[in-house]
């Protein structure tokens, strides 16, 4: 019997490598699918019900021309809102640190309008400005500034008293303080509001299409169930949460960028 050669012990090797780099979430999902169509396989669930993976990718090939114009489109819509949230958004946060009566006269404000569902709203604003882009720009702003606004306020207000005054005994002027001193310390507080703001955008954007669109996932899914054609429902689900996750891995290399000695200091504190 022929041992193995060194060449095939090292290719194993390298495989077993190349496998133990997967992340874990990876293998968990690739079960998740492998059960999930063994499910439906083993009770001969039918598609109406709950569709097979098999029969969801088969969905991307057969479908993928149409859902990839409607992704573009309510990818459009999220990014559109949510750099409006921030145009919005942080110089709110802003003047509110800088002047306690609008402080008073607003955060409660600002925190009691997240008790409204957007579906409550979403047709007022259909009625305001018609079914064009613009009403689902305005949910996605709604869904999206209070995270931001709220994180931002908490990063520009961690700066302690005690540097505020050092700086200001250094000749610091009110600028000088709010760039060199404010804006770092909000920074990680503000990509956190930022990461959560991703999530709100895309579940802002989808509810303003369920209510009225003729384009975007959120039609797709609204004129799939109409069809009862649950699979490409499935299909228009997955596009939205990879979009997300692309919103999200963004912002997670924009904060690496913008804090590289944040991950120096998680890198540090791994060891």
């Amino acid at each position: 019997m022929t041992e193995p050669s060194i060449e095939t012990t090292r290719t194993g090797f390298s495989v077993l490598r190349l496998l133990a780099a997967v992340p874990t979430a990876i293998w968990t999902l690739v079960l998740v699918l492998i059960l999930w169509e063994l499910a439906v396989w083993l009770l001969d669930l039918p598609p109406i019900m709950l569709p097979a993976p098999s029969a969801i990718a088969q969905e991307f090939v057969n479908y993928g021309h149409r859902l990839w114009p409607n992704t573009l489109f309510t990818a459009w819509e999220v990014f559109l809102g949510f750099i409006c949230a921030i145009l919005v958004g942080v110089p709110l946060a802003t003047v509110i640190v800088y002047s306690p009566f609008l402080e008073r006269a607003t955060y409660p404000l600002i925190v009691s309008s997240q008790t409204v569902p957007m579906v409550a709203i979403a047709p007022l604003l259909l009625t305001w400005f018609g079914y064009g882009i613009a009403p689902k720009i305005v949910i996605v702003v709604l869904q999206a500034f209070f995270p931001i606004v709220i994180n931002t306020v908490m990063g520009l207000k961690s700066v302690s008293d005690e540097m505020i005054h050092l700086a200001r005994s250094m000749g610091a002027t009110p600028w000088q303080l709010f760039w060199k001193f404010r804006l770092p310390a909000a920074l990680p507080s503000l990509f956190a509001g930022l990461k959560m703001a991703t999530a709100a955008s895309v579940v802002g954007a989808i509810v303003a299409e369920f209510v009225g669109s003729s384009a975007g996932l959120g039609y797709v899914i609204v004129a799939s169930g109409a069809a009862f054609n649950v699979t490409r429902q499935f299909a228009a689900i997955i596009c939205i949460t990879l979009l997300g996750i692309a919103f999200f891995a963004f912002l997670e290399w924009a904060e690496r960028m913008a804090l590289p000695w944040k991950k120096d200091h998680g890198a540090k504190g791994g060891h």
